[in-house]
């Protein structure tokens, strides 16, 4: 236990609490004395962790560190260290110093995992203390960084095909399993996989079987690059260890099958949804990734500008209608929705959800995943969510004609409705929906905004080099001389550097295409106008293409010319 007024006596000295807090606090120690007084002035947010940390070392005469460099950690001295001890005790060596070895903790009284690091090192461990966030991010990167794809895949060199059947084994914690010789190469060369594609931030895993060998590659920012290959004799092991891990059936190889993965890294829940092909050279594998611990973004770290903020906000506080994303697999359109949903989640509000899957979990919100095998989908769960008085729902995707029709029948009858449609842009909204078999007289009466959406590289911080543009680039994307004078005549392009993998870039924002629906826009919409004609209008009205927002991004040097015209070519006429 912490010695109480010795730490209150160090804080009361560095002017870091009041006589007050600390009285406080003693009193809350009394009614719980199984905590600490440190935990309870941390809970009482009288002190930072890291205060607390401080005067544990002035108090025991210890070294206090707030952050590790991974590239000075000697990963050799953790190599027979297992993950759950690590992170139950929450203490790890990590570089020697003379013949003493320096080891992370968080409580100096530690002394069993103290001598727990003297046995498996061989040598004297040095405490060092730190907040629990630092060592927490010391111990997952030391198990993250120590495995490598690439010799993990040079390592199967070695080992003979084994049997399909002996790589089935379940995970707990994939971290926990990543160095152990013990396991069978595939089980091991397949964590590896899952950890270097959530070290890498991939949303999508997928292995391919070449003529003569197995393809990994990973989807990062909406990019696929190759990250390794292996041995062709490996095809069928490595496509099986992923049935059994997703439950699918083994034996049949001849159609395609979907199933789902879960399990935990470093702690954190992860989601895969996965859908195996038949293909010339043997089955192919495509993994996406759902981190269901990822953080929920808000509205505002969306990158909407000033005007589409003030458009998206103002359409969701509406007590009925539809509001549409638009925009292929993979922009982001989820994220939005939820965005939107976390934002008028309030508790007298009554939101209900369908979706394929549920990809974030939300406090106060009922979710529904539909089942095609059982006869759940989207038509069925959002007809029965009606008979549940919603105040609002969110159907995933409007795919077919039923669908489209209850969701339509929801907003004309009081209810605010979320959803999607894959189309180009925001103007194909009511093309799609009509083409479906709806009425235009109930498309223009129900839809409030239609907004297209794709998502868009950044440009790392880091590298991100500027430079002076071409006439031909700035003509090929639209730019034109008046909006670069406005930025010092110069734009940033990728260059690539250790932070983002040589990559030049470095995460993703959104750029948005937003139709308000105007009294015009719903009498085109009933004379059945084209897309062009009703984005002509909408244009009239002050909607800027997604082109457009894409430029501003580029003169912002947020992103570069070529990515945008990577993302819009398909939008643009």
């Amino acid at each position: 236990m912490f010695g109480r007024s010795r730490i209150g006596e160090i804080l009361l000295s560095h002017g870091l609490v009041t006589q007050e807090q600390l009285a406080s606090a003693l009193e809350q120690q009394q009614m719980d004395s199984g905590k600490k007084i440190g935990e309870i002035l941390i809970e009482q947010k009288f002190v930072k962790e890291i205060d607390i940390q401080r005067a544990l070392g002035l108090q025991f005469g210890i070294e206090v560190w707030e952050t590790f460099d991974l590239e000075q950690v000697d990963m050799t001295l953790s190599k027979d260290y297992n993950y759950n001890v690590a992170m139950s005790q929450y203490i790890m060596p990590f570089q020697m110093r003379g013949n003493f070895v320096l080891t992370a903790l968080t409580d100096p009284l530690n002394t069993d995992g103290i001598d727990f690091i003297r046995v498996l090192t061989g040598f004297e461990p040095i405490p060092i203390l730190a907040p629990q966030k630092a060592v927490h991010a010391l111990i997952t990167g030391v198990y993250d960084k120590r495995g490598d794809l690439n010799n993990m895949v040079d390592d199967l060199e070695t080992k003979k095909p084994v049997g399909e059947e002996e790589e089935a084994q379940n995970i707990e914690d994939i971290l926990n399993h990543a160095a152990s010789d013990d396991e069978g190469p595939i089980i091991r060369l397949m964590n590896m996989v899952f950890q270097q594609a959530m070290r890498e931030h991939a949303s999508d895993i997928h292995i391919e079987a070449a003529e003569e060998n197995v393809i990994i590659r990973f989807r990062v920012d909406g990019v696929l690059k190759e990250v390794a290959r292996a041995p062709k004799r490996f095809h069928s092991a490595i496509v099986v260890r992923v049935k059994i891990m997703s439950n699918l059936n083994i034996a049949e190889k001849r159609i395609p099958q979907d199933g789902r993965i879960r399990f935990k890294i470093a702690g954190r829940d992860i989601d895969v949804r996965v859908a195996t092909a038949p293909a010339v050279h043997g089955e192919r594998i495509t993994m996406r990734l759902l981190d269901q611990q990822a953080i929920l973004r808000d509205l505002k770290d969306l990158g909407f500008n000033e005007r589409h903020y003030r458009i998206i906000t103002h359409a969701i506080s509406q007590p009925h209608g539809i509001i549409l994303v638009t925009g292929p697999t993979g922009s982001g359109k989820s994220t939005t929705l939820y965005a939107c949903l976390n934002r008028i989640n309030t508790p007298d509000k009554n939101i209900l959800t369908v979706e394929d899957p549920v990809e974030y979990q939300l406090a106060g919100i009922s979710q529904m995943p539909v089942n095609a095998k059982i006869g759940l989908t989207f038509a069925t769960g959002l007809r029965s969510y009606l008979r549940h008085d919603p105040d609002v729902m969110m159907v995933g995707e409007i795919r077919d004609q039923e669908t489209a029709e209850i969701a339509i029948q929801a907003a004309l009858t009081g209810h605010l409705v979320f959803s999607t449609l894959h189309t180009n842009d925001a103007a194909g909204a009511f093309t799609r929906l009509i083409d479906m078999g709806i009425e235009p007289f109930l498309v223009s009466s129900s839809l409030e905004l239609a907004m297209a959406q794709r998502l868009i590289r950044r440009l790392c911080p880091i590298c991100k080099m500027p430079y002076e543009p071409s006439p031909e680039e700035l003509a090929e994307i639209g730019i034109t001389p008046e909006q670069l004078a406005s930025v010092g005549g110069v734009l940033y392009k990728p260059c690539g550097c250790k932070e983002c993998n040589e990559s030049g870039y470095k995460g993703r924002t959104a750029i948005y295409e937003m139709m308000v629906i105007t009294d015009a826009i719903r009498r085109l919409v009933m004379q059945r106008a084209d897309g062009a004609t009703i984005r002509h209008e909408a244009e009239k009205n002050g909607m800027t293409s997604l082109r457009d927002d894409g430029i501003a991004n580029v003169l912002a040097g947020i992103s570069s010319i070529p990515e945008v015209l990577r993302v819009t070519q398909d939008v643009t006429e």
